[in-house]
């Protein structure tokens, strides 16, 4: 009989998680009489209940895995630990919150198994229940990043995915540092269908994401995806070079020919506070670069496990 892994990353979802573990049983139930089920719980350093729960539903189910980490490395670290940790033939990604919906698997399962594909994603078609502000930039943020990336980044795309086995040891095969899944999961190819559905709030809980958070995560999914803004800095100072190089010529001409002295020291100043902007920015660019090379040559672990159950 053939085995879904299904992974769950956790970071205080001890209201959410019980709730998540009923539905995909009762999916379970009675979509997949005929597929056998592995849950890989990871707890991200949550400081709830979240472990309690964890150990309460392996417990009375021998098929729930859990990995308790030793602080909060992040939803990445997370979703990479249970990737290495599942042995099914197949593995999806879920979020313990049901916004990833349950009741998909099985189309998703068949789409692999009747249709060739290698992985089956689901993107959500609305962003309904998002503050405004929040789904405008996601819109802006996957505009530009498969404008500056040869890597297609699909929108709405969710972590929510059911792979086959082949695919999924490509991607934890990347053992980079800083990891950027979606990114990573368009990086290794195969063959991948889009299901589309509506966007649906959270069962309980609070999300974990802020405005500030997401902001990160999108600077971490261009800088690790595209060298575009590294581009961008050596443009910006050719051009400021050049205008730089016109205006002296301008300035020398209007003194020599018309006998105009230069003055004005508060444009002066204005300019100069532009410039040192631009180039404070431009630092920063290769700044966010070197930090991102200096966190990989250190090859620190990219989560460490305090227990597990398995």
């Amino acid at each position: 009989m053939e085995k879904i892994s299904i992974i769950v990353s956790c970071y205080n979802e001890e209201q959410a998680l019980p709730l998540f573990y009923e539905e995909i049983e009762k999916v379970k139930k009675q979509d997949f009489q005929d597929v056998d089920f592995e849950y890989i719980f990871v707890n991200d350093g949550s400081s709830d209940k979240t472990l309690e729960i964890m150990k309460k539903l392996s417990s009375k189910d021998d098929k729930v895995k859990y990995i308790s980490f030793s602080k909060n490395f992040g939803k990445e670290s997370a979703m990479y630990a249970g990737l290495e940790a599942a042995t099914g033939d197949y593995v999806t990604l879920m979020d313990a919150d049901l916004q990833d919906p349950p009741s998909l698997l099985r189309q998703m399962y068949d789409t692999i198994k009747n249709e060739g594909y290698d992985c089956v994603g689901t993107r959500r078609v609305t962003r309904k229940g998002e503050p405004p502000i929040r789904s405008f930039f996601a819109r802006i943020f996957y505009k530009l990043i498969n404008k500056m990336s040869k890597v297609e980044m699909v929108d709405g795309a969710r972590d929510y995915r059911l792979m086959t086995k082949q695919m999924k040891d490509a991607i934890i095969s990347m053992k980079e540092y800083n990891r950027y899944s979606k990114g990573l999961f368009s990086f290794v190819g195969f063959n991948t269908k889009w299901i589309e559905y509506e966007n649906i709030e959270r069962v309980a809980g609070e999300t974990k994401w802020s405005f500030w958070k997401l902001f990160k995560y999108a600077i971490e999914g261009i800088t690790a995806f595209s060298t575009v803004p590294l581009v961008i800095a050596s443009a910006i100072g050719l051009i400021f070079c050049l205008i730089s190089f016109l205006m002296i010529i301008v300035i020398v001409i209007r003194t020599l020919v018309l006998g105009d002295p230069t003055s004005g020291w508060p444009s002066l100043v204005c300019i100069i506070f532009m410039v040192s902007g631009i180039q404070l920015f431009s630092i920063g660019i290769i700044g966010q670069y070197l930090a991102k090379t200096y966190l990989e040559v250190k090859r620190r672990p990219i989560y460490i496990i305090k227990e597990k159950n398995f």
